[in-house]
């Protein structure tokens, strides 16, 4: 059987290619230990980030994968003839500025500079026409931004149908499907057709549907990115739909309990003996643990003399190692108290998570991105990443579609 030709943009530490190609071949959901069918190919990669001059994903990337086809270059100077054709661009482009991580005053969205990133692939698509398209991001891209709900999405989707392609997405909870982490992404997956083909609905199935609802992205993309959502308090796009030639289909998804799930306590390292001394969480440390997890009514003043209450809830504390675990973030790393970090009790003591456990948690090899990198780096690699398991999913079915529409 043909494989297929993939590019990877924005690859990290290369997720997106362990979900279809695998790890010397072999399948993540067991992990790493059968085969995973070959049916794509990456032939090219690049991965950049301009904040330093030390490329460490990359370097983790070429080491892991032996890959000479990767590049290290910024995305916005690499010349369409150095990329080769492909079948598949897949990316989980940079996602910073639709972050619920950043504040809706600061979230720049598509003119953010992170944002501006998705017009390097509309460039390549542009010229090189692939037949599918794997994308990925957090949820709020739905939504973004704050004063036009759901604008950035709706001019992505325009100028996808305008390049020819039928686009499906879903927002996929890993957790949903028995994978070990409660992680939230939006998953588009656009092909070169004029009707919908439910590539999507194939791979993540068992949901009911409802609020079902229907609309048209209407006049040119600088129009969209001025009017849509003007005044609107909500998104019209929903965790789920279709668009084809400006037409959204768009429904709201809930999904089964998985009936083979795995938890947070599943990967945990049980020797102690390999933990180092440094992530346990000492006495004097673990009332200010307590207190940024804690519940919070704090009095506030704002710059203009308003004065109002600020209100946090409480976090689960210690994290339950009976449930998938919560979202890794960049910032998972260091032994600064955080209210989103993970900390767990383990024979009485309290510890945060190790690098090892929380590549696991996104379904990684183990020791994956040792490559001699501080525990904080390694930590904000996975929280940059995405749950391995959910792409193979994707792939199995995309290479479906792909049989069924290609036959011979």
């Amino acid at each position: 059987m043909k494989k297929l030709r993939v590019i990877e943009l924005f690859a990290g530490v290369g997720g997106f290619r362990l979900g279809l190609v695998g790890y010397n071949g072999k399948s993540a959901s067991s992990n790493y230990r059968k085969k995973l069918p070959q049916n794509f190919e990456i032939v090219w990669s690049n991965q950049y980030e301009p904040s330093t001059k030390i490329q460490s994903a990359s370097e983790i990337y070429e080491e892991k994968f032996k890959d000479n086809n990767h590049s290290r270059e910024d995305i916005g100077k690499v010349k369409l003839k150095d990329i080769p054709d492909h079948d598949v661009l897949v990316g989980g482009f940079p996602c910073q500025d639709y972050s619920v991580a950043n504040s809706l005053r600061t979230a720049g969205g598509i003119l953010g500079k992170k944002g501006v990133l998705w017009w390097e692939i509309e460039r390549i698509i542009n010229k090189k026409k692939p037949k599918y398209l794997i994308l990925e991001n957090v949820d709020r891209l739905l939504k973004s931004p704050a004063k036009q709900r759901g604008k950035d999405f709706a001019v992505m989707l325009a100028c996808l149908n305008d390049h020819g392609y039928a686009v499906e997405w879903r927002v996929i909870n890993a957790a949903d499907f028995g994978f070990p982490q409660r992680r939230k992404r939006v998953f588009i997956v656009a092909y070169l057709d004029e009707q919908n083909r439910n590539i999507l609905k194939n791979a993540f199935k068992h949901m009911t549907e409802q609020n079902f609802d229907a609309l048209a992205i209407e006049g040119e993309l600088d129009e969209i990115s001025k009017k849509f959502g003007k005044r609107e308090k909500k998104s019209p796009f929903q965790n789920s739909g279709i668009s084809v030639g400006r037409k959204v289909f768009t429904s709201t998804l809930k999904y089964s309990e998985p009936i083979l799930k795995k938890v947070l306590g599943d990967i945990i390292e049980k020797n102690e003996v390999k933990i180092n001394n440094k992530f346990y969480v000492g006495k004097e440390e673990l009332n200010r643990w307590k207190e940024v997890k804690g519940a919070k009514k704090i009095p506030r003043v704002s710059k203009s003399g308003y004065k109002y209450i600020f209100k946090e809830g409480s976090m689960t504390f210690p994290d339950d190692l009976n449930k998938a675990a919560r979202t890794i973030i960049t910032s998972e790393g260091g032994k600064s108290p955080s209210r989103f970090k993970h900390i767990i009790k383990i024979n009485n003591k309290y510890r945060r998570l190790v690098p090892s456990e929380l590549e696991q948690l996104n379904m990684f090899p183990k020791n994956f991105t040792s490559n001699e990198e501080s525990s904080s780096k390694r930590a904000f690699f996975m929280g940059n990443a995405l749950v391995v398991g959910v792409v193979e999913m994707i792939g199995k079915a995309l290479y479906e579609d792909y049989l069924l529409n290609n036959k011979t």
